[in-house]
């Protein structure tokens, strides 16, 4: 991993175990100009701090894991189009620690899909209430408006969220997918940040 994505790294991962430059300093017995210069990325650390840095942190930072991150970052973002938060949880869950990148932008995706996921519940369960309120209705009216505008109006008008969803899920992800891989700020749309 080279800097900057080091430095951003490395103050996350000190961050997310709550220590200061100066705890991580004293771990890696380095000083804390050190740490702050390479947290800053200013300078690349060796080996040995690099070493350290893995250890105490909980992060290879030796395994050079970027030679593939922008195929990774395809597939993360391209996951999205299927509305299933399984398979984004997986690659992040798998990759979050061999790429900064990998790490920050799966927590993106997983963040829409959940909102997705939540939005298809939501218009799962407005498809499903609207067939009852039918039923409550009585059954000689359901039947007498079968041949009727309205009901056809309401029949092809019920899976449209569905479809809506799908279509938007679709547009967000192949519109990252060309954002991530020319380097451009990620940004989905209607996403709640759950994970941060």
């Amino acid at each position: 991993m080279n800097q900057p994505d080091l430095g951003l790294r490395v103050t996350e991962l000190r961050l997310q175990k709550g220590l200061t430059q100066e705890q991580l300093a004293e771990e890696c017995e380095v000083s804390p100009r050190t740490i702050q210069r390479i947290e800053s990325g200013e300078v690349d650390p060796r080996t040995y701090t690099l070493q350290c840095l893995s250890n105490s942190l909980d992060f290879n930072f030796l395994m050079d894991n970027t030679s593939n991150e922008n195929l990774w970052l395809a597939i993360l973002h391209l996951s999205s189009i299927f509305c299933n938060i399984i398979i984004p949880l997986l690659l992040w869950s798998w990759k979050k620690n061999q790429s900064h990148k990998i790490d920050k932008q799966g927590r993106q995706v997983l963040n829409f899909q959940i909102t997705m996921t939540l939005a298809l519940f939501a218009a799962l369960f407005l498809l499903m209430l609207a067939p009852m309120v039918l039923v409550m209705m009585g059954e000689a009216n359901v039947s007498a408006m079968e041949g009727s505008p309205i009901f056809m109006l309401l029949v092809i008008c019920l899976p449209m969220p569905l479809i809506m969803i799908g279509i938007f899920c679709t547009w967000q992800g192949i519109r990252n997918t060309m954002r991530a891989l020319s380097d451009k700020p990620i940004l989905y749309l209607l996403s709640i940040p759950f994970i941060k």
